[in-house]
């Protein structure tokens, strides 16, 4: 069997197969109206029988479906007297000054919201019965209202979830029907109504792609990476679709940690800047996960990796503004047309084209030479900007003024990618000086040595397959779930016995999806946690269960250094979080062998703002022991790494490029 890793990306799809105890990378232009086109060529172009593969899939259709909009037409069905729970929200202004802010349009219209009985109350008491009248009456609304998918939001339906049972049993099978007791049973009506109707409207977006999938694939096993980090087999993929929003950047954690750990390193600020955006996070140990992440400025409090998203990528596009200023991003060129070198019709200037200008970027060495660039309609396209931002006032030529808009250009998109890092970092209490600095994506190298100094960092890695290291991490990661449950009430009321039925329960729940999934149960690793909070609180942090009084000495203490202080108020339990993981299918990273102690330079060239030319180096011919001297360009398959003045390279026996600036190397 051979194992092959797979991301979407808004650019290229990327590939990393194990087979026969090797490696090897490929990429292909993604397909963004169609994501499996590009998956299916990529297959073939490799050369691989489906029936003999076993596929990790990091998709961006979940998270395509809710930026752009689309999805199923969705009914959301909530209490009686709650229609508007989803216009409502929690009340909190985008700007916190603005008197007069324009309306906004309701995530669902209300024509397609219903209201129905099943109240309970949140002791958990049945306060208004679901009658035969009123299920009669929902099935009829709901089918004259030609709904998709149906999203249910009883209130404190996570208590009882007989009443949503109930409605999914009396609809028609024909509708896609999502229930906030399975998709999110926690406390806060209004997230864990969003998190229902976005699961229900894309999921069968989400299901239609991959059965589309697995009928160009036929005999694949196929499994999916979730928001969390573990994997799930594609067959139970499509019902907890919003458990996807985040499933490529994910394996872009669990790759740089695989790395990581494999390297001896230890905590890590990653940074992973595609052709789209950039993601950043902070990984010390497991990465982080959060309830509070966002999508397209909802609310989704499903478990997912903690990490900061921005608008900056290889293909972000260069413009002036209203006021004469340059700005680059969040608009992006995307796979199609794509940066102007790429020469399929883009006409505004990107970071690619930047970089490409000044030399950091080989017109004829991306992707290994299989894809010239246009380096003359880059230098095109960045003269038109610069003229527009008035640098050709002393009489420049086209190829000075190119220079000068490139170089405000990615200085522009450093600041941007320095201040993300900035948020996962310093806002959070961490000094980055004393972490490494791990980029990776296709086009995270070339900016690394400029972030490190930003936040003077001295220490950064730039791991082998870089360009396709969040493929890799698909490899990496363990199959799983991560369950919640709330189960709110005082910590010191809690009996440890009852606690640990609760926690075996909810266990139960999981290795019941996982053995229908494949996995056996006796394989299977288990985490049991819990969401605790000051009486009063609305946030909560997450700890390992030990015990109630252990674990809330341990709370009081994280509390402290999370935030400075503790309180004298009760500890209150909230969720009860289960992870269940099989071990993973990571492959063994490969060694390299011994080379000579010194690197061939068998080519230079000369890059804008330097004095004398640098050499262009080859990855796999740097010496293991030794280093490499900044500048210099360091080329590989997949990614290109700009050394700056300054910084050292050296490569390690696992193929990374270990950075350092000159006065901390040793």
């Amino acid at each position: 069997m051979a194992l092959l890793g797979i991301d979407t990306g808004g650019t290229f799809t990327d590939f990393v197969l194990w087979q026969d105890g090797e490696l090897r990378v490929h990429k292909v232009p993604s397909t963004p109206g169609a994501p499996e086109r590009a998956i299916l060529a990529g297959v073939r172009e490799l050369g691989l029988d489906p029936a003999a593969l076993t596929i990790v899939h990091g998709s961006t259709v979940a998270t395509n479906a809710v930026l752009e909009g689309k999805g199923a037409r969705t009914a959301f069905v909530t209490s009686r007297g709650f229609a508007d729970l989803l216009a409502i929200g929690r009340q909190a202004r985008r700007a916190l000054y603005d008197l007069q802010p324009p309306p906004a349009e309701p995530p669902v219209p209300p024509a397609l919201c219903f209201e129905t009985g099943g109240r309970v109350g949140a002791d958990g008491s049945l306060l208004e019965p679901l009658t035969e009248a009123d299920l009669r009456a929902l099935v009829d609304a709901v089918t004259a209202s030609g709904a998709e998918a149906v999203a249910v939001c009883l209130l404190h339906a996570y208590l009882d979830d007989g009443a949503e049972r109930a409605i999914a049993a009396a609809l028609p099978a024909t509708l896609f029907v999502s229930l906030s007791s399975a998709v999110l049973p926690l406390i806060g009506e209004y997230e864990r109504g969003v998190a229902t109707w976005l699961n229900a409207r894309v999921g069968p977006v989400v299901g239609g792609y991959l059965g589309r999938l697995a009928a160009g694939l036929p005999g694949a096993r196929i499994a999916v990476m979730q928001s969390s980090g573990e994997t799930v087999a594609a067959s139970a993929a499509g019902a907890a679709a919003v458990r996807l929003l985040l499933s490529g950047p994910a394996g872009g954690l669990a790759g740089a940690r695989f790395v990581a750990d494999a390297a001896g390193i230890g905590r890590l600020l990653s940074f992973d800047m595609g052709g789209t955006s950039t993601d950043v996070a902070l990984v010390d140990g497991e990465p982080r996960l959060t309830l509070e992440g966002r999508v397209a400025d909802l609310p989704v409090a499903v478990p997912m990796v903690d990490m900061h998203t921005i608008g900056a990528g290889g293909g972000s596009i260069a413009r002036v503004d209203a006021g004469g200023a340059l700005q680059v991003g969040p608009e992006s060129a995307g796979a199609e047309p794509g940066p102007v070198c790429y020469g399929r019709g883009g006409v505004e200037p990107t970071v690619t084209d930047a970089n490409l200008v000044l030399g950091r970027l080989r017109a004829d060495a991306f992707l290994g030479g299989r894809m010239p660039l246009d380096g003359a309609a880059a230098q095109a396209a960045l003269a038109r900007l610069g003229r527009r931002l008035g640098l050709d006032g002393d009489g420049a030529g086209d190829a000075d003024i190119a220079a000068r808009a490139a170089l405000g250009v990615i200085d522009i998109v450093n600041e941007h990618m320095a201040q993300a890092l900035r948020v996962i970092s310093v806002q959070r209490g961490i000094d980055p000086a004393g972490a490494w600095l791990c980029s990776f994506g296709g086009a995270g190298g070339l900016h690394v040595c400029a972030l490190a100094d930003a936040l003077g960092m001295r220490r950064a890695l730039v791991p082998a397959r870089a360009g396709v290291l969040s493929a890799l991490g698909m490899l990496a990661a363990p199959p799983g779930r991560l369950l919640t449950h709330a189960w709110p009430g005082p910590l010191a009321g809690r009996v440890d016995a009852d606690v640990a039925r609760a926690f075996a329960a909810l266990a139960a729940d999981g290795m019941a999806e996982l053995t229908r999934d494949g996995i056996e149960p006796a394989t299977l690793h288990r985490e049991d946690s819990v969401d605790l909070r000051y009486r009063g609180q609305s946030y909560t942090l997450n700890l390992p269960w030990r015990g109630g009084a252990a674990t809330a000495d341990a709370f009081r203490a994280l509390h402290i250094a999370r935030y400075g202080h503790a309180l004298e108020l009760p500890v209150e339990l909230v969720n009860l979080r289960v992870r269940l993981t099989a071990p993973a299918r990571a492959p063994a990273l490969p060694s390299v062998g011994a080379l000579p102690a010194a690197h061939p330079v068998d080519e230079t060239a000369s890059l804008v703002g330097l004095a004398a030319p640098v050499p262009l180096l080859r990855r796999d011919q740097l010496p293991l022991d030794g280093r490499a001297d900044g500048p210099a360009v360091i080329l590989d398959d997949v990614a290109t790494t700009w050394l700056a003045p300054g910084w050292q390279a050296q490569r390690d026996r696992l193929d990374n490029l270990l950075l350092r600036d000159g006065d901390s190397a040793d």
